[in-house]
Order: structure tokens, then sequence, then C-alpha cells
């Protein structure tokens, strides 16, 4: 091996949203001396092919639904050109490339050295780095972090898949599909494919079994299934995709084959196929072997880390989706901050001993059309821990006020569940779906995370009208 180059006592494999906010607490905050390393944009998953432009086409979509809403109240809203796709793009692309430079100037104003390379892990304290320059560099640390976060999944088994991209790809088409097909049914899908029907393009989504969604409780999986073929989604169910080839007589165009179970077997012709479903742990040329870091023994690649983020040896720690534990950009922040108060606080302030996430309670929002928000136990898993006779269950399904001047066809449900358990009824479960829910459920969460009680809700005085009024006048 080469001389060792550099050496730090903390350094930080992975620029996404957690390596970051980490490796910026423990030099801007503690002092130590850290590099952090990153092969792709900085920001991550979320900053550059997630939730931020993920974010910003949800929104053009709500204003293309809202346009058409706009006559019930009264607009004439003449739309003289279809969604401009390209100038989008070139836009939301430019707001990207401007958070990726907020990203390295905060790395640089908190001392954080920041190498743009491929990290390959040795041993426990050394790390061989491949530059742009297609030179290697040799680094050595007191503590490594591993947060390279995750990638999409692709379904290698089907024949044609090559034709199709992922969530990845998705960013990157500069022109607007006319049909696609989506295949998967979580999160991801369910959001890519509200928002290009929303946009206009004719959406066909493909789920393996009978449900969506099927980490979130049977409310919600219900509902968005529901709202979503009372939008024009074409769901097939229990379907699966067999094969893709190039359609030869179209240009750009596919022929899907599938089977299905709630629609006859058939072929589809698209201009896109969509893959989401799932992601799996950024790990596979990073070394852990070398370093003896254990992985679960799934297959999918996670690295196993207890509550305090250690993994299986003493100086490497783990954050963020390559732990496979709640895979959210704001868990992975949340854990990274903790992590370097624990490294590198706790010499100047004891209190900081044992800082670790808490990930119980962690609040959660898929951008569908329309939103669906959740926190803590489904209905199936709080009958499992508690037992069906110990849980007390609310329901509320009502139209929002939004809705009141449009036809009986146009107007979306809204529905809430509450959760409760015990003699004084704490709040173990909320979920909601409805206008606003990602803002509805942020403050909600607080009240849950406190332990709060369904009286607790009863007591707090409503705000009318709103939609949030009905989590708290529940019977």
């Amino acid at each position: 091996m080469a001389p060792i180059a550099k050496e730090c006592d903390y350094l930080v494999i992975g620029g996404g949203s957690g390596g970051v906010a980490s490796a910026r607490r423990a030099a801007g905050i503690h002092g130590a001396k850290t590099i952090l390393i990153e092969s792709n944009r900085l920001g991550g998953t979320c900053v550059n092919v997630g939730c931020v432009p993920k974010k910003v086409i949800w929104h053009a979509a709500a204003i293309a639904e809202t346009i058409k809403e706009a006559k019930a109240y009264g607009f004439n809203v003449q739309e003289t050109a279809p969604f401009d796709w390209p100038a989008f793009k070139r836009k939301r692309d430019a707001y990207i490339k401007r958070l990726n430079g907020i990203y390295e100037r905060n790395l640089s104003n908190e001392k954080v050295e920041y190498i743009h390379g491929r990290a390959h892990l040795l041993n426990s304290n050394d790390v061989e780095v491949d530059l742009d320059s297609g030179e290697k560099t040799y680094l050595r640390a007191k503590k490594i972090l591993i947060a390279t976060g995750g990638h999409p999944n692709l379904p290698r088994d089907v024949p044609g898949y090559e034709h199709g991209i992922t969530s990845d790809g998705f960013f990157e088409l500069e022109k607007q599909p006319k049909r696609v097909a989506v295949v998967g049914a979580g999160y991801i899908a369910i959001e890519m494919a509200g928002m290009l029907n929303a946009l206009g393009t004719e959406t066909h989504l493909f789920i393996r079994k009978d449900k969506l969604l099927r980490s979130f409780d049977p409310l919600l999986q219900d509902t968005v299934a529901k709202e979503y073929e009372r939008l024009g989604v074409n769901l097939y169910r229990s379907s699966n995709v067999s094969r893709v080839e190039p359609d030869p007589g179209r240009d750009g165009w596919l022929k899907v084959r599938y089977t299905s179970g709630n629609r006859d077997d058939g072929e589809l012709d698209v201009d896109c196929v969509l893959w989401a479903i799932g992601r799996s742990p950024e790990v596979e040329d990073l070394g852990l072997e070398k370093a003896g870091v254990k992985q679960r023994q799934d297959g999918k690649g996670v690295v196993e880390a207890d509550a305090y983020q250690n993994t299986s040896v003493d100086n490497i720690y783990a954050i963020g989706d390559v732990c496979g534990l709640v895979e959210l950009t704001p868990v992975a922040i949340a854990a990274g901050r903790r992590l370097s108060d624990r490294l590198f606080g706790a010499a100047k302030d004891p209190s900081l001993k044992e800082s670790k996430l808490d990930y119980s309670y962690v609040p959660s929002v898929v951008f569908a059309h329309p939103e669906a928000g959740s926190i803590g136990l489904t209905e199936p898993q709080a009958v499992d821990k508690y037992g069906r006779e110990s849980l007390t269950i609310y329901r509320s399904n009502f139209v929002a006020l939004y809705y009141s001047m449009m036809e009986p066809d146009e107007k979306a449900s809204s529905s809430y569940k509450l959760i409760c358990t015990g003699p004084d009824q704490k709040v173990v479960g909320l979920h909601i779906i409805g206008l606003s829910s990602s803002e509805i459920l942020q403050g909600f969460g607080v009240a849950i995370k406190l332990g709060a009680t369904k009286r607790d809700f009863d007591n707090c005085v409503a705000i009318h009208p709103t939609s949030a009024e009905e989590l708290v006048t529940m019977k």
C-alpha cells in the first residue's frame, strides 16, 4: 500500500444529508479533524434524485390539479399550451445544482475537508480513495462513519429490464412520457405514478400483490388505491411484468408483457417503464469484509448497527439507509448528529455519552394525491403488540371543505384514524390521508412523541373550519 497521505479524527464515507450532518457536527461544533468523501453529487439521494426534486414535481402536479379544479370556483383558466416539461426540468436542475453548492460551502464553513472520489475500506482504519484524476490516495482515520445511502433495485430476472428506468432515471427524463408503466407498490412508485398522472401522462401501475403501500396502515392502503382509480390511474393488482422489449414499429416505444390478477393478461405499449421495486444499500465495493464489518445474512447488504450506530468493528459506525431501519433523510440527519455528539462531545459534556436517536414514533408521509401520513403503529401492529381487546380505534371519513364547490365525482375523500391503547387511551398510531396531511402530521407528531392520550387530543380546542380539527373531535 502507498504511504498514508492524510490522517484525521473522523472519516465520513458518503456525502448525503446524514453524512454531511454528522461531519459538520463533528468538525464545526466539537472540533474534530474531519474528512468527507463522496463519489457523486453532494446531498445524496434526497437532494439529487429523491425528496427535494420529487417534491418540486409534486408541486407542479398539484398546480395542474388546481387548474382543473379552478372552474368549480368560478375561474375560467385557459391552458394555451401543455405542461412544459423541458423548461420545468431545466429550472429544477438549476435549483438542485445550487443546493449542491450550498452543501459544499457549508462543509467548508465548518472546516470539513471534502474529497470527491470513491472510497474503499482496506482495514478498520485505512481507506483507499479513487480520485477523479484516476489517481489513488490513502487516508487513515481514528473513527469511520459509513453513510453511503442506497440505490434503486432492478429486476434483473425480467428479460429486457434494461429498457426501463429507475427513480434515478426519472429525474433525467428530457421529455414527459405519454404512457408509462410504473412497477412497484411502495411509496416511490405511488408518488411517481400520482405525479405523472396529474401532469397528464397515461399511467399504468403494476403491483405484485393485492395491496399497495404494504408497510402502511390498511386505511391508507385502501384509500390511496381508491383515489388513484378515481383519478384515472390504471391499477394492475397481483401483477407481474414478464418481459420488456422495444416496439419495432415505433421508435422509443416499448412493449410490456404482463400477467395480472384483476385484468386479462396481455401486452401494453408504453414509452417509459419505471421500476420502483425497492432499494438496496450502496456498499457493493466498499470493502466491508476487509474491515470486518458484519452485514445481515438476508442477502440485501444491510450493515448491522446497534441503537448507538455501532457496527461490529469498534471504531466504525453506520447511519441512514445502509442500516435498513427507517430509511428517511431526517432520520439519517438526526442519527448522524447524535452520533457525533456522543463520539466527540461527551468528553466536555458527559450528558452526551448516551446520545442516540430514538427510532420510535417517526412520522412519515407519502406525497401521493392526496397526501398520506403516518406515525406510530399500524392497526395490525397494534393488535400484535397490545391485543385487540386493549385497543380503542377512532375513525373519521369526510370530504374536505375545499371540495364543497365541486361535483360529486370530483371530490376526494379524507380519512383519519387514531389508535389508542390502555385505560388512559395513549395514542400509539395516527394515520391520515387528505389535503395538507404532511403539514398536519408534523404538529401532531410532536404530541404523540410526548405520549399524548385521547383526552389530550379532546382537550385541544379545534380550529374551524379545517381538516385537522377532525383529529381533536373524534368520537
